[in-house]
Formats: C-alpha cells, structure tokens, sequence
C-alpha cells in the first residue's frame, strides 16, 4: 500500500512540476524569478533557490544551473555518463544523449546530428538509424519538438535518465505523464440520429 502511495504522491508532483514550468516558460527571466520569490514567500519556503546569471532564464535546462540533482556530477564524459546509465535500447540512449546535451554541454535544443556525434564521442555503438531512435524516442515521450527542427527532452524524458539504471523505477516515473489516447468516437448514422 505504502508503494501505491508514493507512487500517486510522485503523479502529483510531477503533474504540479510540468504545470508550474509550462506556465513559466512562457514569461521573461525577470518575470520567472519575481514570481518564484512571490511563492516562495507566500508559501514561507526558506528561498534558497539557485538560480544561475543567464539570458536563458531559470527553467532552460543548463549545467550551470543544477536543476535536476544539487548532487550530480557535472564534470563526467559521456563515456561515463553512459557507461553509469547502461542504456539498452536505441531509445534508452537518444534518452541519456539529450540528457547529457542539456545537462552537461549547455545544449537544451539540438538536432539528430548533435545526438549521433555525442554517440561517437561517448564510444558507444553506432546507432542504426538515428533518426528512427529520435523518432521512437519522441513517440515514447522521452523528447519533444524545440522549435526549428530542433528537440529538446522532456520532463517525462528527464526523470526517466535520472532513474536509470533502474528500469522498473524509471518506467514507474514517467507511466502517468504520457498523453492518454483518445478513444475514437462512433459516427451516427442520419436514421440513428432520429430514433427515439
């Protein structure tokens, strides 16, 4: 029962962390951390909140910035960075690629060709069709669209690459932050439509 609770308690944190940055992302660096001081007051939590010199703003993702784990190691290769996350799958891969790009090189938006040449200098096998992996990645709801041909990864994405090498957790944290499907609907016939 324990486990079911935790699980819920990190739905809804989730859900709360993508309400609060989609609603920011949408206003200037002055405005983000005007508004995070106001909540902080208002909620009377101790405003320690690092928040990093940058015409990016407080919720682009930048090494600089130590916004996912006040703890993590900043200065690893890719080589280690993959080697610790033991990605298995294409997908896993492109998944710790974009993390790693921005988290750790400054690059929270890039293009297929970035993540395939951070593959070669991390050593790994070559990707069979990058684009593909990208694809599948971006259908899993590990990576989003950026804007101009670019993706960036996603908070689901994020937290997957943080639970690994830990599948089973890393699939629990991001089950509830895929987009349900629809259910299609049935078409009325025009004779359905006037019975009573």
């Amino acid at each position: 029962m324990e486990n079911d609770t935790n699980v819920s308690d990190l739905d809804l944190n989730i859900e709360v962390f993508n309400s609060i940055v989609t609603a920011l992302r949408k206003l200037d660096v002055e405005a983000q951390k005007n508004i995070l001081q106001a909540v902080t007051t208002i909620l009377g939590i101790s405003s320690t909140i690092p928040y990093a010199k940058s015409n990016e703003g407080f919720l682009n993702d930048t090494p600089s910035r130590q916004s996912v784990s006040f703890l993590e190691n900043r200065s690893m290769s890719p080589k280690e960075f993959l080697r610790d996350k033991t990605p298995v799958t294409d997908v896993e891969r492109i998944a710790c690629l974009a993390y790693y790009l921005s988290h750790y090189r400054d690059t929270p938006h890039f293009k297929t060709i970035d993540l395939s040449t951070l593959n070669t200098e991390a050593a790994q096998p070559k990707l069979s069709n990058a684009t593909v992996a990208v694809d599948h990645a971006s259908r899993a709801g590990l990576l989003v669209q950026a804007g101009g041909g670019k993706k960036q990864i996603s908070a689901a994405g994020e937290l997957y690459v943080q639970a690994l090498p830990n599948r089973e957790t890393a699939r629990a944290s991001i089950s509830n932050m895929r987009p349900k499907k629809r259910s299609k609907k049935t078409s009325t016939k025009n004779g359905d439509s006037n019975k009573a």
